[in-house]
């Protein structure tokens, strides 16, 4: 028996989900919450295998619920559930530890894979957002190969600081800093400062990536 907790502001979604996953003899909905302060109050008492959370909740949202959750119960398998194919959502899913991503705009018959899925110690991703998460490995990737001042820079590089005011901040020559600027536009495949300013937005900017 699969048993799933639900947190979904809109009670008339929720009611729909467990009617439809209860449709299937070995899932069980133990309970479903509007909010993610209610799912954490409610997990310490009866824990779920999954729990199906929307992202845009009052209190407190499915990505800080998907962090507690990982933090507290490890083994608590997090589906996240969007309207959106939203990649800023969806890389703050994944940075939270989330096992799935459905959009609900997706057959109920999906949401009932990815429950299995994720039961089982898989990962679901929907077929709408599959291009985004390759995309958000691939920085990841990237990133990694960066050396730890390069890490540093790109971080100022997002906030707009010029190659000088880093330097003065690092307390290094500006020709130290414009080396390493070279160095991560050829680590990362880029064609200049530009997109490498795009690309530190995108790590560690406010963008929506």
């Amino acid at each position: 028996m699969i048993t799933i907790a639900i947190a979904e502001d809109h009670v008339s979604l929720s009611d729909g989900l467990k009617l439809f996953l209860e449709q299937d003899p070995d899932i069980r909905v133990l309970y479903s919450v509007t909010n993610g302060l209610e799912m954490m109050k409610r997990i310490e008492n009866s824990l779920p295998d999954v729990v199906l959370t929307d992202i845009s909740m009052p209190e407190m949202n499915g990505i800080d619920l998907c962090r507690a959750i990982k933090n507290k119960r490890p083994h608590t398998k997090v589906i996240a559930l969007s309207m959106f194919d939203n990649t800023g959502a969806l890389k703050d899913m994944l940075d939270a530890g989330a096992d799935g991503y459905v959009l609900k705009s997706s057959p109920l018959i999906d949401l009932r894979q990815a429950v299995r899925d994720v039961y089982e110690g898989k990962s679901f991703f929907d077929e709408h957002v599959k291009f985004q998460i390759e995309q958000i490995k691939s920085f990841k990737n990237r990133k990694k190969i960066l050396s730890r001042s390069e890490r540093d820079i790109l971080i100022s590089i997002a906030k707009r600081m010029t190659s000088q005011q880093i330097a003065t901040e690092r307390g290094t020559a500006i020709s130290t800093v414009n080396k390493h600027r070279k160095n991560m536009v050829q680590k990362l495949g880029l064609s200049g400062k530009g997109e490498l300013y795009q690309y530190s937005l995108k790590q560690h900017g406010h963008s929506n990536l």
